[in-house]
């Protein structure tokens, strides 16, 4: 596993409810020549503007490059053996499956070509998959990551994770050990409760 040089660097994104126009905005103030997609469903039932297909071409007029790494780095994997009873994903389960090495190493080779920015639904780079699986694995293999926020400020993941330096001394295989380490919320469907009659 090659590991990156430390200035190496990579951003994050969230779409949240930005129209196109401020979306684009905050790429366009932070220099991003290419967009990461690490939804694992690149749709929104709220802001349209953002499924895949309309994202795509909307950046290629731009001439901004997009590639689709949700199967990947996505934080909704598929298998059983990915999550708890609970329903929430186990990020070291992740981490250490070699569908997400490969995604890593292909995220690895596009931020040594462009600058790249990881995206995904959440503003708040704190309770998403990006930082809180993607971004800390970056970390680990030596990569700088920055976090674009809505207003159009840039944040270090130093500074959304300030806990995140002394864990990033330790290895990957010592973070895939951490069994806390796991989604927030559980991604399980919202059970349909039955009414009276059973039906």
């Amino acid at each position: 596993m090659n590991s990156l040089k430390t200035t190496t660097r990579i951003m994050t994104v969230g779409h949240s409810n930005h129209s196109w126009e401020h979306f684009l905005e905050l790429l366009r103030r932070n220099s991003v020549e290419a967009i990461a997609e690490v939804r694992s469903h690149p749709y929104s039932n709220y802001s349209p503007q953002f499924d895949r297909e309309t994202l795509k071409a909307a950046l290629e007029k731009e001439g901004i490059k997009y590639v689709d790494l949700g199967k990947e780095l996505g934080g909704r994997p598929e298998g059983a053996e990915f999550y708890d009873a609970d329903g929430h994903v186990r990020y070291d389960r992740v981490a250490a499956a070699g569908f997400f090495k490969a995604g890593v190493e292909r995220l690895e080779e596009g931020a040594g070509r462009f600058a790249v920015a990881l995206l995904c639904s959440e503003e708040d780079p704190a309770v998403c998959h990006r930082a809180v699986l993607v971004g800390r694995v970056m970390r680990e293999r030596g990569c700088g990551v920055e976090h674009i926020r809505g207003d159009g400020t840039r944040q270090r993941d130093e500074e959304v994770f300030p806990e995140a330096g002394e864990a990033v001394q330790g290895t990957l295989f010592e973070v895939a050990k951490e069994a806390a380490w796991k989604s927030i919320p559980s991604v399980l469907p919202k059970k349909r409760l039955k009414n009276f009659s059973g039906f």
